[in-house]
């Protein structure tokens, strides 16, 4: 079973290093989408990524036609926030793909339009217009992982000079 982030035209480096550290943690693959906004040898996002490159599973695409091209026939959801459904509210299938647009314009809505009932948002205040990305990220891959019960994930901490 595998989790699948892809980045559509990530513009900063920041949040797409802590975005390879939260899949490095989960196991989730990441996809990055381009025209990148910044280069992978940008120093930002290796320093946000910290020590994690290596433990990140990584896919790389020249743009979104060529990434559905490849994965447009899998279970694709796509987070704005002009989705109708709670992310809270989908039920994940297996080896799925969440799809998440730029910081300064979120996905094409044409393809909104297109798949509005795989549509997810996450709920805000109203006037608030959106959430960091990394933190986006990261809220609904845990509610991906909480419904497949964290699968292999280590869900037990320990003490280092104590016991439990």
């Amino acid at each position: 079973m595998s989790l699948n982030i892809v980045l559509v035209e990530p513009e900063i480096p920041q949040n797409t290093g802590n975005i390879v550290r939260t899949c490095a943690a989960t196991g989730a693959i990441l996809h990055l989408v381009g025209p990148l906004g910044f280069s992978i040898e940008d120093k930002y996002l290796k320093r946000a990524g910290l020590d994690y490159w290596d433990d990140a599973q990584i896919k790389y695409y020249d743009n979104l036609e060529l990434f559905m091209k490849k994965h447009g026939n899998n279970k694709l959801y796509y987070s704005t926030t002009k989705a109708l459904n709670k992310y809270s509210d989908i039920t994940y299938e297996e080896d799925c793909f969440i799809l998440f647009g730029k910081e300064t314009a979120g996905l094409p809505e044409e393809l909104l339009k297109e798949n509005k009932e795989s549509c997810i948002r996450i709920p805000m205040k109203e006037g608030i217009r959106s959430l960091n990305l990394s933190n986006s990220v990261a809220i609904v891959v845990y509610e991906v992982l909480r419904q497949q019960n964290f699968g292999k994930l280590e869900t037990k901490g320990h003490l280092v000079k104590f016991e439990w």
